[in-house]
């Protein structure tokens, strides 16, 4: 009999110790891949500010090289993306609250290249010639292929952090679609010679921008929600 007891005394302590160890272990492997996931996306962040800063310089100077609105407005939203993603780094240790109040701003910030553009392509049709179309197109071209670049690395991130990642990607995203369009607006001034191809393509960055804004800042509202709904 005692030793039946001890037997079972010992299975018994092996169970609880074996309980504990499955309770334990789950919240230790999460910590673990939040941590590793929060450093791939510094990493990821960190090369797509470098990439926009790099080519808002290229795409700025053959804008003004050409007289393009569209590179014009795509120029700034480049730059306007790389003070997005520095943001997105500088914000990762923050609460949640914090977050959204910064999400919320960049909502705002995200309506600059369209204002940006209004203004030029009020300015253009003051001076009403069409850009060079192949300097048009390649431009484009290589702004499509760092911002498609820029949406991949940051596409398995676009919910992770809250607002400010949401934000970095759906800018990413809508660039790409902004990309493409100046890509065939330089296709149509070589066959129409008019500078109308360009200013809509500049009037459609606009749109995607305030589509943007608005998802960035409902994003960050519900996130304040959250946050403050919390104990």
């Amino acid at each position: 009999m005692t030793d039946r007891a001890g037997r079972q005394g010992l299975h018994l302590r092996r169970s609880a110790a074996a309980q504990r160890s499955d309770i334990n272990e789950p919240p230790e492997v999460g910590r673990g891949s939040r941590a590793a996931d929060d450093a791939r996306l510094r990493r990821a962040v960190l090369v797509v500010g470098t990439l926009n800063l790099a080519y808002f310089g290229v795409e700025f100077g053959a804008a003004l090289a050409i007289g393009s609105v569209s590179l014009f407005a795509d120029s700034i939203d480049f730059l306007e993306d790389a003070a997005l993603n520095g943001l997105v780094l500088l914000a990762f240790g923050w609460s949640a609250h914090r977050r959204s109040i910064v999400g919320m701003a960049l909502a705002v910030l995200l309506l600059v290249p369209g204002a940006a553009t209004l203004w030029t392509a009020w300015g253009k049709l003051h001076v009403p010639v069409a850009p060079a179309h192949a300097a048009l197109s390649l431009a484009g071209l290589g702004a499509l292929i760092v911002n498609g670049s820029c949406a991949a690395l940051l596409l398995r991130f676009r919910t992770h952090a809250g607002s400010l990642t949401r934000a970095a990607f759906l800018s990413a995203r809508n660039d790409v679609l902004a990309d493409v369009a100046i890509i065939g607006a330089g296709l149509l001034t070589a066959f129409t010679a008019s500078l109308w191809p360009d200013l809509v393509v500049g009037l459609g960055i606009f749109l995607l921008n305030l589509d943007a804004a608005h998802q960035v800042f409902r994003a960050a509202r519900r996130e304040r929600s959250l946050a403050s709904a919390q104990p």
